[in-house]
């Protein structure tokens, strides 16, 4: 028996957050190590198909259920022509790659990657480079994207094969450009400026897309959240959302400190979502502004090895953080961050997809894997889809060297009124010991338990291979529900998944 007091929640179908976003669930590739090449693209690996895109890899990408990829970068997007990848490969120049200083082939361009994304049953979000580019570079990519035909621009894009537009959506105006490792990083009046004349441009183009404008790289940045309050100043009758950005490590192995680390993520949340409401105050506006977390993981594994590449390589192994048990919990409370506050956080990227810092990864010419963070993005993805209810959560607390009352008991609840489901997501943080959980469920009357999916593992630093799966999920775990009270127990350092339907 446990000696730990009992977690207590109550999950009411009239405690609404918001109507999820699926987008929440999407993700990001980046012309970034293996990424593209030896990732999602691999035309000599035996199963390629006819584009060279690996069959194996776009399998797991569908497991995923991915509804939107940003691309093409990350700090990459920040010195690339577009122009370059585009037209026959042949004539494509290879060029110095700066901000991960590899040589670019372009082998993969806009019309590819947009291909591949048709193939994952996915949307593309499109960033334009507002480093060494801007306004006309922007205009001209819409055009050959969006236009029909019948200008110079989209008619280019129909001689290379396209002859329909892509209809790309959703366009990222930059990245990280509060960053001083960015190439044409901007401070905030000179990008804010940028910014909206690169909007009002790309908006006569094609009235309807929407538009991401950069917030800080981080909650660490000394200009954050001063950025986002200046670039909403200027742009925020021309945008959509703001975008935010956020990795975790565990770099002083400091467990119970990392688990709360999703906590910082609510609190940055919080503290953007107050930002965009002062500037709406500030104008007088009745439009809010959304939140785009368009680059979040767990990422520090690899930092070392990192610096061992040797420069101007091709498609060098980059960023491959191989992850650990400890990484998918606090990966699941991180999805669940989104959950609680998917009224403001619209649009999510895990980064990145495949091999960079990511759930799945490959093997030249061999096999495709999953990571052990693959499993919580995947359970998410599938059962997170409907309405995030608010849980109202009593739970026993805990203090880190990093945090103060930290709850043992991490939550989330998701209503699929259309499916007759509830989805509880759970992790119990403790270390040792499992958490009882009571959570009253009365509001939805004639529900049953279909199924109680538990991650754990003995080992908190075990790590999935090639050779073995050693992290993943059962169906085995302990709960019942009676008189409208569900009764679990929730393994110690756990991430739990309690399924509930209409009987």
């Amino acid at each position: 028996m446990s000696s730990l007091q009992k977690a207590k929640m109550i999950v009411d179908k009239d405690f609404r957050v918001s109507e999820i976003d699926e987008r929440i669930y999407g993700s990001f590739i980046e012309h970034l190590g293996r990424a593209v090449y030896g990732g999602v693209y691999e035309p000599d690996h035996p199963e390629a198909d006819e584009h060279g895109f690996r069959k194996d890899v776009i399998e797991l990408v569908k497991q995923l259920n991915v509804p939107i990829v940003r691309y093409p970068g990350g700090n990459m997007v920040s010195a690339y022509n577009w122009e370059d990848g585009v037209g026959p490969k042949e004539l494509r120049p290879r060029r110095l790659e700066l901000a991960w200083r590899t040589i670019e082939t372009n082998e993969i361009g806009t019309n590819e990657f947009v291909d591949w994304a048709n193939l994952v049953n996915s949307q593309v979000m499109m960033a334009v480079n507002l480093g060494t580019r801007g306004i006309d570079e922007a205009r001209n990519f819409i055009e050959y994207c969006n236009h029909p035909g019948g200008t110079y621009y989209s008619d280019l894009r129909r001689k290379h094969g396209y002859e329909k537009p892509h209809k790309i959506n959703t366009w990222c105006l930059g990245n990280e450009m509060d960053g001083p490792w960015q190439i044409g990083h901007k401070t905030a009046e000179e990008y804010g400026r940028l910014a909206l004349e690169t909007a009002k441009a790309m908006r006569l183009v094609d009235p309807t897309i929407e538009l991401v404008a950069c917030g800080s790289s981080n909650t660490g940045m000394p200009t954050f959240p001063q950025y986002e309050a200046t670039t909403l100043e200027h742009t925020y009758d021309a945008i959509d959302y703001i975008s935010l950005h956020q990795y975790y490590g565990n770099r002083s192995n400091d467990t119970a400190s990392y688990l709360a680390k999703s906590m910082d993520m609510e609190h940055f949340i919080k503290t953007i979502i107050s930002t965009c409401d002062y500037v709406k105050a500030k104008k007088r506006s009745k439009k809010t502004i959304n939140l785009s977390f368009d680059e979040w993981n767990v990422w520090y594994h690899s930092n070392g090895q990192d610096r061992q590449i040797e420069p101007w390589s091709i498609a060098p192994p980059q960023l491959e953080d191989v992850y650990n048990f400890e990484d998918a919990l606090l990966v699941g409370s991180m999805l669940m961050t989104f959950l609680r506050n998917s009224d403001r956080v619209k649009i999510a990227c895990m980064a990145q997809l495949v091999n960079v810092i990511a759930p799945i990864m490959t093997q030249k010419g061999g096999k495709a894997w999953k990571q052990t963070i693959f499993y919580p993005y995947a359970h998410v993805s599938a059962f997170g889809r409907g309405v995030a209810l608010q849980p109202v959560v009593s739970s026993p607390k805990y203090d880190s060297k990093e945090f103060t009352d930290v709850p043992y008991l991490d939550s989330a609840a998701v209503y699929n009124e259309e499916k007759s489901e509830v989805t509880i997501f759970a992790v119990n943080r403790h270390l040792e010991e499992a958490l009882p959980l009571s959570c009253d469920v009365r509001s939805f009357g004639d529900y049953e338990i279909i199924e109680h999916i538990v991650l754990e593992h003995d080992d908190l630093k075990a790590v999935n291979t090639i050779e073995a799966q050693t992290v993943q999920p059962h169906s085995n775990g302990v709960s019942s529900l009676n008189n409208g009270f569900i009764e679990a127990n929730l393994s110690k350092a756990s991430w739990n998944v309690i399924r509930l339907r209409k009987k």
